[in-house]
């Protein structure tokens, strides 16, 4: 009888044994190596071992008796020290067992962030009984602590069955959202928000710098100084191919071992299967490819024809009781069409990835049930364009006409609820309409409150009202924020305080966007809201970002860019100077030209030189004049008192003073200052956004000036004593503009739309008010005012000063 050796005794070989042993039971006289001190057990089953809603009995796969029924002799708990392929013997520890044909299946090794304090105790990763059995014995002390640190399938079970053990587990994931390769942010955000529900704490953006403790865990310390208290620590970060044997004895690896289709070695003597094996450039790790590949193997060593192929698999996991779907391709690229569901009340969540006629990809999220149908559209590249306005409803839509809005509102029961921040139903609204003759959305909103609060019922609302009124309805004109959405930027925004929405897929799912991701319109305007209101929460997106603001420089007409440092006040010294003209020589900079606000512009610097001329004007302690922003561009000031016979107070000293307050603070739209010294108003503070004329008795407060263009002579807001209620007042206008106002919109504009009453009301009556409004603006500023031309220089974002490369033979086509 020849014999088979196996090292590895995990689901990938145990099931290749079943199908051998039922082909020929005695094909092969069998001997099965394993480190573990046991056989094969289910391994996707360990997170209800963990979480104690399983035993481990009831997860073992093959026990003693099936071993001993098929005559395979055990070494278990024994590791394969090498493998001698001129003798054709394996080596375990204790002893040499003689093979005509091997297998190997070693699985893969848990990959381990080498951070300093990963040796310490109490950090586990997560693959194995003995693992889930420290995890076990950690949560047995009351009121431990766990990080698990990666937001990836296997972490969240971990996170998740710790929770249930009783421990305050905190959840540490590099990437933006949570288990990224299989879903995109909007159903990572659904899947967020639902782990939080059940206890769990997330930290998404995170990176690990060190694992804390003298001889046990005692925390986890961020990149950015956060501290995490913890008594256990799981790595749950990613796997790789376990291929160290395989390497020692000569086979071929590449990141894995390498097999054919029949999964055959580069031995023809020694096969491969599993997690450890790379098959034409390609790891595996799901279950069911490792189950094909398990066929192959039993045909392969009865001498049988067998290959092994690929399949477009789907991915459709139950993590914690959150039900997610994912298959194909759901990446945005060219030539893609989005189809998207969202039903925020239910956290109900489908995309679909339409390629011409064919679906490439399809994420689901809170309702897969129709997953298995979308997955044979992707597999079978069926054509669906004659189900296309019905396809995101799933399988059974297919046939039937479009969906009539009006009917649906018609087939609402009259408690129907509409409205659900106000508990206002169809009945209410439709009796309100009818008894007092309302015809606008705005009547409606002041009788019923219905759409008065979120304004996400507000689509629905109208339609109750078309459906009531019939042909005498006539829509009003809402400009909403974009294609991708039906509610404006005012219901953007209170909805974004009102829920706590603390990220762009958050607002986008909550809101039911029609788009995925968004788009160039409403992406930089959201960015914008979650900076203005959830400062030091929030964490700024670039790439939500127009190009000058990502680059933090002005791109001209020839694709250079210009460098602007901020000269505070429009004040300068010869030293300064005498800096800038040496570095303009130095990188031979086209053109240096004076601004209209009082500084110096440095013009024609080619995008990657650009971290190399801000080192050196940091080094002379220049930095960004936010030339390119929607923030704080200049405060242009006259020389006041200090050197004017005209002058009144120190218009330079409080200039500079405004533009240390406010400097690197994002806005809705560019914002500019001035002082004047005096009513003469030589630096022009009557035409800028926010302006003080300096007068003998103190200081007079201008806003919502313009001199662009549209021009605009400011309105005067008020008169103030001190230096002190200058900066206080100018910096409380600021804040109830940067809350206030939509996404591009000037302070004139923003003014044009509330009214100077209204703001004369928040700023000058009200003490209390402008007090809170004023706090709230230092509190921004404290994260706000960091130098991005430094951080660039230290080699933030550096991928965009990366200069492409053009490879010749692409070039030449």
């Amino acid at each position: 009888m020849k014999k088979l050796v196996v090292i590895g005794a995990g689901m990938a070989s145990g099931r290749a044994l079943e199908h051998l042993f039922e082909a020929d039971p005695s094909a092969y006289e069998v001997t099965l190596f394993n480190a573990e001190p046991r056989g094969n057990y289910n391994r996707i089953m360990l997170s209800p071992v963990l979480s104690g809603e399983k035993s481990f009995a009831e997860i073992v796969t093959h026990d003693d008796d099936w071993y001993a029924a098929n005559k395979v002799a055990c070494r278990f708990g024994e590791r394969v020290v090498s493998i001698d392929r001129d003798r054709k013997v394996v080596v375990g520890e204790k002893g040499e067992v003689a093979y005509d044909k091997l297998l190997i299946a070693t699985g893969s090794a848990p990959f381990i962030i080498p951070v300093p304090g990963k040796e310490l105790k109490g950090v586990v990763a997560y693959r194995d009984l003995e693992d889930t059995n420290a995890m076990i014995e950690a949560s047995a002390t009351p009121g431990a602590k766990a990080v698990v640190i990666g937001g990836g399938l296997l972490g969240l079970e971990a996170a998740a069955g710790l929770r249930l053990r009783g421990m305050e587990v905190t959840v540490i994931h590099l990437m933006g959202h949570l288990m990224e390769r299989q879903l995109d942010p909007s159903a990572g955000y659904l899947l967020q928000k639902d782990l939080e529900k059940r206890g769990i704490s997330i930290l998404v953006n995170a990176s690990t710098k060190a694992i804390v403790g003298s001889e046990k865990v005692e925390g986890v310390e961020l990149a950015d100084g956060t501290l995490i208290p913890a008594d256990l620590v799981v790595m749950a970060v990613g796997i790789r191919p376990e291929t160290t044997v395989a390497k020692a004895a000569g086979l071929e690896v590449g990141r894995g071992v390498k097999v054919t289709s029949q999964m055959v070695t580069s031995d023809p003597d020694v096969l491969a299967l599993g997690e450890c094996v790379e098959f034409e450039g390609l790891l595996f790790g799901l279950v069911a490819p490792l189950y094909d590949q398990a066929k192959v193997v039993a045909k392969t060593l009865m001498g049988e024809e067998a290959a092994f192929v690929p399949k477009e698999l789907s991915t459709k996991l139950k993590v914690t009781g959150c039900d997610l779907f994912s298959a194909g391709d759901f990446a945005e690229a060219e030539g893609r069409e989005d189809i998207v569901l969202r039903d925020p009340a239910r956290g109900v969540y489908r995309r679909v990835v339409l390629e011409g006629d064919r679906v490439v990809g399809a994420v689901m999220y809170g309702d897969t049930a129709e997953g298995s149908w979308f997955f044979d559209l992707i597999r079978d590249g069926t054509d669906v364009s004659e189900m296309r306005d019905t396809l995101i409803f799933g399988q059974s839509y297919q046939g039937g006409a479009p969906l009539d809005p009006m009917a649906a509102v018609a087939a609402l029961p009259d408690d129907a609820e509409i409205c659900g921040c106000n508990g206002v139903c169809k009945g209410a609204i439709v009796s309100a309409i009818k008894s007092q003759g309302l015809t606008t959305l705005d009547e409606v909103k002041a009788v019923t409150k219905a759409s008065a609060s979120c304004g996400q019922c507000t689509p629905k609302v109208e339609q109750v009202l078309a459906f009531t009124l019939g042909d005498a309805f006539k829509a009003s004109a809402r400009k909403t924020m974009c294609k991708c959405t039906d509610h404006t930027h005012t219901e953007v925004r209170e909805t974004i305080r009102a829920k706590g929405l603390k990220s762009i897929p958050a607002v986008m799912q909550e809101l039911g966007w029609k788009t995925p991701n968004g788009c160039a319109t409403c992406r930089p305007a959201l960015n914008y809201y979650l900076v203005c209101d959830w400062p030091g929460e929030y964490v700024d997106d670039g790439r939500s970002r127009f190009i000058n603001e990502r680059v933090h420089a002005n791109i001209q007409k020839d694709g250079t860019f210009s460098v602007v440092p901020r000269m505070w006040g429009g004040l300068t010294t010869a030293a300064e100077l005498r800096a800038i003209a040496d570095i303009a020589e130095k990188h031979e900079v086209p053109l240096v030209k004076m601004t209209g606000g009082q500084r110096i512009d440095l013009l024609g610097i080619e995008k990657e030189n650009l971290p190399a001329i801000w080192k050196d004007l940091n080094d002379i302690g220049l930095v960004s004049g936010h030339a390119y922003s929607k923030g704080l561009r200049t405060v242009k000031t006259c020389v006041g008192k200090s050197w004017c016979r005209f002058g009144t107070q120190d218009s330079m000293g409080l200039g500079v003073k405004l533009e240390k307050l406010m400097w690197a603070s994002w806005t809705p739209a560019k914002v500019k200052l001035a002082v004047s010294g005096c009513p003469r108003n030589c630096s022009e503070a009557t035409v800028k956004d926010i302006g003080v004329i300096c007068v003998d008795s103190g200081y007079d407060i201008h806003i919502s000036g313009a001199a662009g263009l549209h021009v605009r002579a400011t309105d005067l807001l008020c008169h103030v004593d001190t230096e002190e209620e200058a900066l206080e007042y100018s910096g409380a206008v600021l804040q109830m503009y940067r809350e206030g106002a939509i996404y591009l919109e000037r302070i004139y504009k923003w003014q044009e739309r509330v009214g100077l009453d209204t703001i004369k009301q928040a700023i000058v009556e009200d003490a209390a008010s402008r007090k809170a409004l004023w706090e709230r603006f230092l509190l921004s500023q404290k994260f706000a005012q960091v130098d991005p031309w430094a951080e660039r220089v230290a080699g933030h974002e550096s991928h965009e000063f990366s200069p492409i490369t053009i490879v010749p033979a692409l070039a030449a086509e």
